[in-house]
């Protein structure tokens, strides 16, 4: 099979693309082939370094696909079933080796590629606004980076809970794909933090660096700053005091990992996820779909911000 390795952390050029042996699956695992696998930036961090993994190492955290062969002791999972995962990396491959108690089951009618492109960004989606803070109807909610594969989906389950969405875009075309989306009114990031303080019950900032200050002058006194991202690099150290001086506000740094890591509740989010994009209450942008060999081209346009939606590779 091909797949993506990486042997040294760094740019987009470590990214080697190359024959690999078939994998076989061990107690418990079972060799899925891969149908599509998701880009996202946990991907970059594995990569460049800001997440060490153990060289060389597989790369690609998201996919969906078809089983193919189902190892020793593996109950409830058969050949021939689509499934789908997150936080497995091994992703970017044309087959991928995944613990059967990982998977997710993809309903009957949801193709793979769109199955995938859901996962790991639905479920984040699905964290930020059902746990990390639970979105209320007649809420104001900031969505920084709006025509993103996140901010879009977090735009349309903060309005599918009933809560005003504000939100950041960096162009007026990206403004439009956020209007799309449901978000009622769209600022540009030198403007937001002036026009906004002292007034969103949450804030959900996936960019980082360039907007965490101004975040939190938007976050009203005692609402929720949720950090989920360092798009633009990471934010610097911070005194708590800060916290205080804004209105005691509070601040999380969440990560989906956590939040899907006993079984039952893995299930329950790809569940409602599916079951959201099924019915067209969650719609999944596929800006880009790249072939596998491309993987470094997408690190690079994503990184780069030049996408508007969820980027796949397709082996």
């Amino acid at each position: 099979m091909r797949a993506i390795v990486i042997s040294a952390q760094g740019g987009p050029e470590v990214l080697e693309y190359a024959e690999h042996p078939d994998p076989t699956p061990g107690p418990g695992q079972v060799v899925v082939d891969v149908a599509a696998s998701g880009v996202n930036f946990i991907d970059i961090y594995h990569r460049s370094g800001v997440y060490p993994v153990q060289l060389p190492s597989p790369i690609g955290s998201e996919g969906a696909g078809t089983v193919s062969a189902v190892g020793e002791g593996v109950t409830g999972v058969s050949v021939g079933d689509t499934v789908g995962w997150v936080n497995i990396l091994g992703s970017y491959a044309e087959k991928a080796v995944i613990a059967a108690d990982r998977l997710v089951p993809v309903p009957d009618g949801l193709a793979p590629d769109l199955a995938a492109a859901a996962l790991l960004q639905g479920m984040t989606a699905h964290f930020l606004v059902r746990s990390a803070h639970e979105v209320k109807a007649g809420e104001r909610v900031l969505v920084h980076a709006g025509a993103g594969g996140m901010g879009q989906l977090l735009i349309q389950l903060s309005k599918l809970h009933g809560a005003t969405v504000h939100t950041t875009v960096s162009s007026e075309a990206k403004a439009e794909l956020a209007r799309a989306a449901g978000a009622d009114e769209v600022h540009t990031y030198d403007s937001f933090a002036d026009t906004l303080r002292d007034s969103m019950d949450v804030v959900y900032d996936g960019v980082g660096a360039s907007t965490f200050d101004g975040s939190l002058v938007a976050v009203r006194p005692r609402g929720l700053m949720v950090l989920y991202g360092g798009a633009s690099g990471a934010v610097p150290p911070m005194d708590p005091q800060l916290l205080n001086r804004q209105g005691s506000i509070f601040l999380t740094r969440p990560s989906l990992v956590h939040y899907v890591a006993e079984r039952e509740e893995l299930l329950w989010r790809a569940r409602e996820v599916f079951d959201w994009v099924a019915k067209g209450e969650l719609k999944i942008n596929v800006s880009e779909r790249y072939p596998l060999s491309e993987a470094s081209r997408a690190h690079e346009d994503l990184a780069a911000r030049r996408t508007t939606g969820k980027l796949l590779l397709i082996p």
